[in-house]
């Protein structure tokens, strides 16, 4: 019989049968690796990443040695490069990113209003062009990558020309939701003087009003408060 001394230690790892040290191994062989999230590929030690793979780009710029070696780079990256010239009356809509020579006119080829890009704008200027701020201050570009350019400046300036555009527009989305906003609140308020003429009501009980419809046929109190003004705009 083994000793106890009082207590028990319980199994071993030096156990003439071995049967402790089994029962450690089995219990963490057993434990179960942590989840991997999902939704996110995993970065492993040396693996080359492409964060402009399939992006499409209209490359607007003569096919010089310059040019060509840009359209080279992208292709490197794995960007859809496109060449388009010479540098249409109008740029062309379509592409993810843009890519064009900072000409003289090329804010009045731009075809989307200020703040309302279609296509994040890089600007392309020889290494020994004059600085001309008025011109890119016009043109609204979201980058300005000077040739000959070399492999890490483009993917720093594309990076930054992205995210540019992208805060741009979600920038516009909540311009417009404001907007959206403040014409319902414009539409409610008439409409509730409409009902107050018409039924007699007062101010909060033709909002209740109002709410009782949008309730009923699930819409917003915006759609129906502009369904009343159109309806009386109607009827003149």
């Amino acid at each position: 019989m083994r000793p106890t001394n009082g207590f028990d230690r319980g199994p071993s790892l030096t156990d003439g049968d071995g049967r402790g040290r089994r029962s450690l191994l089995s219990l963490s062989s057993s434990r179960v690796a942590a989840p991997v999230p999902q939704g996110r590929p995993v970065a492993r030690p040396g693996q080359t990443t492409f964060p402009f793979a399939d992006v499409s780009i209209g490359v607007i710029t003569e096919r010089t040695g310059e040019g060509d070696a840009l359209i080279r780079e992208l292709q490197k990256l794995r960007a859809r490069p496109q060449h388009v010239w010479p540098v249409p009356a109008t740029l062309p809509t379509g592409y993810d990113m843009l890519l064009c020579d900072l000409v003289e006119d090329l804010p009045t080829r731009v075809p989307w209003l200020p703040g309302e890009p279609e296509s994040a704008l890089v600007a392309l200027v020889p290494k020994n062009a004059p600085f001309r701020p008025d011109l890119l201050r016009d043109t609204a570009a979201h980058g300005v990558l000077v040739l000959p350019v070399d492999p890490l400046t483009l993917q720093c300036t594309l990076a930054l020309a992205r995210d540019h555009f992208r805060y741009e527009q979600r920038l516009r989305g909540r311009i417009d939701k404001l907007d959206e906003n403040l014409r319902n609140m414009r539409s409610v308020e008439r409409a509730k003087s409409i009902i107050m003429h018409r039924k007699g009501m007062s101010e909060e009980d033709a909002y209740q009003f109002l709410r009782r419809q949008a309730m009923s046929k699930r819409v917003s109190i915006g759609a129906i408060a502009n369904a009343i003004v159109d309806s009386l705009d109607l009827l003149g």
